[in-house]
């Protein structure tokens, strides 16, 4: 059997990102990622389970699993009661 060879994330999406569509693919994605990540990393620091989370804006588990997963753009509304639930400010920025 042959042993499976593991790359660090960070290196294949540095090799990836000289790839034109590639890079073009991720900057088309990155408010959704961005979303993601932020909703994720406030929820572990509260120490919150996604249906915590969900209950304390009142919506249920599968809302918060699709955010994080990317499979759904949530909208400012859902973003502002994230924002209060996780004990966050709301700031969006053009740059």
């Amino acid at each position: 059997m042959k042993k499976l060879k593991f790359v660090d994330s960070k290196i294949l999406h540095k090799k990836w990102m000289k790839d034109p569509k590639y890079r073009r693919a991720y900057e088309d994605l990155e408010p959704e990622f961005q979303i993601a990540f932020q909703v994720i990393e406030a929820r572990i620091v509260k120490k919150m389970t996604q249906s915590e989370l969900a209950r304390k804006i009142g919506t249920k588990q599968p809302v918060i699993s699709r955010l994080e997963l990317m499979k759904s753009m949530p909208t400012i509304t859902l973003i502002k009661r994230l924002a209060k639930a996780l004990d966050k400010k709301l700031t969006i920025q053009f740059n």
